[in-house]
């Protein structure tokens, strides 16, 4: 039997994922002295990282109990975990309790706590020379300094949702030439009070997931969107089509394929939640807007429209912003309003007519927050969250779960431009719920990528 592996824990582990304490299966965990005291550090307010570091400490405190100093050196057992349908049995947590000479470092600062870190990591390696100590860290550069000391070092990845941010499911299908001789034998029609459904069997009902849209390109084009998977059978309907001046939404009509089949999501009331990804452009915020208020002012289907999104800067903070909630979160809305100005022009009724239904819609949309989203529930609400690739898995499961009766919630964001930290494409939390919910019947998700913005964004899109 292999001896397993031990890992060191940085800090910025535990205050990205409390539970890494239980994620390295049968294999050990240490945690340096160092780490302990940067948790401490890290733990008044009322951030994320704030709350991470204090459910960190919890989770120690729970382990070690009344653990004495000889079985604390012993290595305190670590409960088995289920993963996958798989049960293993865990490893033992090793605290620092022994005064390590510092390993002097060619050119490194030992006051720096990374540094203290890595240094305790080397010697540990020397120490137990017959074991694989594996340093783990966000901190890219600390990764590559344990590499020049010579210690093996890795990300942690028990929080990617996929391996491959282009293994994402994409929500959109184009059918085969052949599709209609493979399934045409297996093929039944059902008529409902409001919509057609087919019925089919066949090689495709394998690969498909609910709301997933699939076409037919050619001389007789074909789009459709599943309605339900049932084992080896799935049932689908016609894409109503929104490229027409006869099923305008709010004014806007859809400019191409994708956009279509984003309409069909948005104004389904049976899909409460739908993930929009696509690079900028692409129409995202303007069919969801477009979408929300033709269901809340003209079919009443929502009380009203709620935008939020992470307070996250592209550049350098410009600090405090006064004012109410609403008024701190306006200068972060700006996709908002500029998108408000196009949907209102398009809106027919004249200047006074304008006038008067950009007051109306200020009244239906609230732009709140996701500092003040815990504790709460929005019934009968169409929820926007802008940004969403910002958000890390918990606290998209934070926002998503507010959501009460009658609410749909709709996801938009680019993986390809996350600005926060230790977040990529593969652990961002908009990736996460793709992926978790693309099973769910009341779930929908699309992929845009071609841009509608103007000729010179195409551009700069592809060239730059």
């Amino acid at each position: 039997m292999t001896k397993s592996h031990l890992f060191v824990l940085d800090t910025n582990i535990l205050m990205h994922d409390p539970s890494a304490l239980f994620r390295f299966e049968e294999h050990d965990i240490y945690l340096p002295m160092m780490v302990l005291e940067e948790l401490d550090a890290a733990k008044k307010g009322m951030s994320e990282v704030a709350r991470n570091a204090r459910q960190a400490s919890r989770f120690l405190d729970e382990l070690i109990g009344d653990a004495d100093r000889e079985a604390i050196e012993a290595g305190i057992s670590l409960p088995s975990m289920e993963q996958g349908g798989e049960e293993f049995t865990s490893g033992f947590l090793f605290l620092q309790t022994d005064q390590l000479s510092p390993e002097q470092l060619v050119g490194v600062n030992q006051n720096l706590p990374d540094n203290k870190i890595l240094s305790t990591t080397v010697v540990l390696q020397k120490l137990h020379p017959t074991r694989q100590i594996i340093l783990v860290s966000k901190d890219i550069n600390l990764r590559i300094k344990a590499r020049v000391a010579g210690i093996c070092a890795e990300d942690y990845s028990s929080d990617k949702t996929l391996d491959d941010a282009s293994l994402l499911y994409s929500g959109i299908e184009e059918l085969d030439e052949d599709f209609w001789e493979i399934h045409n034998k297996e093929l039944e029609c059902h008529k409902e009070p409001t919509k057609t459904l087919y019925t089919l069997k066949g090689p495709l009902v394998e690969t498909c997931f609910p709301n997933q849209c699939f076409y037919l390109a050619g001389e007789k084009p074909f789009e459709a969107v599943i309605s339900e998977v049932d084992g080896d059978t799935i049932k689908f309907q016609h894409a109503k089509d929104y490229r027409s001046d006869k099923s305008q939404v709010w004014g806007i009509n859809a400019r191409n394929l994708e956009q279509n089949f984003a309409l069909n999501l948005l104004m389904d009331p049976s899909v409460d939640f739908v993930t929009l990804l696509g690079t900028a452009g692409t129409g995202k915020t303007l069919l969801t807007l477009a979408a929300g208020l033709a269901q809340t002012l003209d079919a009443s289907l929502y009380t009203e429209i709620i935008m939020t999104r992470v307070t996250v800067s592209v550049g350098e903070d410009i600090g405090f912003l006064p004012g109410t909630e609403e008024e701190k979160m306006t200068p972060w809305m700006g996709a908002l309003m500029d998108n408000l100005e196009v949907l209102n022009q398009e809106h027919e009724g004249g200047e006074w007519g304008r006038a008067a239904t950009a007051d109306l819609i200020s009244n239906r949309i609230k732009i709140r927050s996701l500092n003040f989203m815990r504790g709460r529930t929005f019934l009968n609400r169409y929820i926007i969250i802008d940004e969403a690739q910002n958000l890390t898995a918990k606290q998209m499961k934070t926002v998503i779960t507010r959501a009460g009766p009658g609410t749909k919630l709709v996801c938009l964001g680019n993986i390809a431009q996350i600005d926060t930290p230790y977040l990529t494409e593969t652990t961002s939390g908009l990736t996460y719920v793709v992926d978790r919910f693309k099973n769910w019947e009341h779930s929908g998700h699309l992929i845009l990528k071609r841009g509608e913005r103007s000729r010179l964004a195409d551009f700069a899109s592809h060239a730059l």
